[in-house]
């Protein structure tokens, strides 16, 4: 299959580049800058440049190609609202070149949309919130537009993905720990996040794109649930810093604008999607992984 793929160089892109070809797929890789065109040629991938703030520039990679993966997303989170608003245009622009057709779309969404239930795991077949309660859902509901004009659209929620030196919302984190001088947790921090190793993440999305299930949604999740306060724990110990709880009211001040993540409960589950791809996780789990930080 010859696989159209945004974000191709991206920290779980590059790894999704790799394990396709790997099977014996051919990548055609979406690049901005030109100093991108070099990694793209040593992973074995078709340089083709476009970009997603311009959706246009997509449609003939996608008119090239026998199936989409879209992992392409601005990780600006302090726009977050906007990003998600650019990523619902993205796909919208994807799907026009793909209507009529059985060529499959993989899009990326995040499994804190399908949490409805307080201290239940978010599960694939969840009703999920929408865009107006978490911006995020504006890639789920972009993909319902395109399915319902023929579309082969299915999508990929994300846990905390991570290894050594990447681990999603961690990552910024980790960089407030060390300019505070202290790992932070809310209240109890026995609010948890899902986590999944990056290579198993990969794997994940190409077993998707192979399977091309209309309307097909999958966790990308190794861990149900790992308590923040073990996940500060972890890097406290790792980067020898204090490790303390701070109030709720306390929260905006040290976070910042991922004082709306940090303190939320958001536990999910992949049963059905284990069940459905037979895939199962054999990567380090998100504590392993903060216990070899740089420091």
């Amino acid at each position: 299959m010859r696989v159209f793929v945004t974000g191709a160089t991206g920290f779980i892109g590059s790894r999704v580049v790799k394990d396709l070809i790997a099977a014996g797929h051919q990548v055609i890789g979406l690049y901005r800058s030109e100093e991108k065109v070099a990694t793209l040629t040593a992973m074995g991938a078709e340089p083709y440049r476009g970009s997603v703030a311009e959706p246009d520039s997509l449609k003939e990679g996608v008119a090239r190609s026998d199936g989409v993966i879209h992992l392409a997303f601005n990780h600006d989170f302090s726009r977050f609202a906007q990003n998600c608003e650019d990523d619902r245009r993205a796909i919208a622009a994807l799907g026009s070149t793909l209507a009529g057709s059985d060529r499959p779309l993989i899009v990326t969404s995040g499994t804190p949309i399908a949490n409805i239930t307080a201290g239940e795991p978010a599960k694939e077949d969840n009703p999920i919130v929408g865009s107006d309660v978490h911006p995020r859902a504006a890639s789920e509901e972009a993909a319902t537009g395109i399915a319902a004009k023929g579309v082969n659209v299915s999508v990929v929620r994300l846990p905390q993905v991570h290894d050594p030196v990447a681990q999603g919302l961690i990552t910024p984190m980790i960089a407030m720990h060390r300019e505070k001088g202290v790992c932070a947790y809310v209240g109890e921090g026995l609010n948890r996040w899902p986590a999944a190793h990056v290579l198993d993440v990969a794997r994940l999305y190409r077993l998707a794109l192979e399977r091309a299930e209309p309307d097909a949604k999958y966790h990308a999740v190794a861990e149900e649930g790992v308590p923040m306060r073990d996940i500060a724990a972890a890097i406290g110990q790792r980067l020898d810093l204090p490790v303390r709880s701070i109030a709720p009211e306390e929260a905006q001040a040290y976070f910042g604008w991922l004082a709306m993540f940090a303190g939320h409960d958001m536990p999910a589950s992949s049963e059905k999607t284990r069940e459905k791809l037979g895939w199962e996780p054999t990567g380090p789990g998100l504590l392993d992984d903060l216990a070899r930080l740089s420091r």
